[in-house]
C-alpha cells in the first residue's frame, strides 16, 4: 500500500512540475484557472516551488529511519509547499500599476 501511495505522489509531483514549466516557459495556465490567473509566469513559478515541496514532503519519509513518523525533510517540504501556494496566489492578484505622472 505504501508503494502505491508513493507512486501516486510521484505522478502528482510530475504533473505539478510539468504545469510549472508550462506556466513559466509558455505562460500556459490550466483551463480551470484561466479566469483567475493574471500573471501566468508567477503562477507557474509557484507550481515549480510547490512541486519541490510536494516531493520533499512525500518522499521525506524514505530518508527518515525506521520508527520515526515525521522527518525534518518532510517539515521543510511542507513549508516549501505552502510557500509555493502563496506564490500561486500572488499570480492571481493584479500587478502594480505605475502611477501617472
Amino acid at each position: 500500500m505504501r508503494a502505491a501511495l508513493l507512486a501516486v505522489g510521484a505522478v502528482l509531483a510530475l504533473l505539478m512540475l510539468a504545469g510549472g514549466v508550462a506556466g513559466v516557459v509558455a505562460e500556459w495556465v490550466p483551463p480551470w484557472a484561466r479566469s483567475r490567473v493574471l500573471r501566468p509566469r508567477l503562477a507557474g513559478a509557484g507550481w515549480l516551488v510547490g512541486a519541490v515541496g510536494w516531493t520533499m514532503w512525500t518522499f521525506g519519509s524514505l530518508l527518515s529511519g525506521p520508527g520515526t513518523s515525521f522527518s525534518t525533510v518532510q517539515a521543510v517540504g511542507w513549508v516549501i509547499l505552502m510557500a509555493g501556494l502563496v506564490v500561486q496566489f500572488l499570480g492571481t492578484r493584479p500587478g502594480r500599476v505605475p502611477a501617472p505622472e
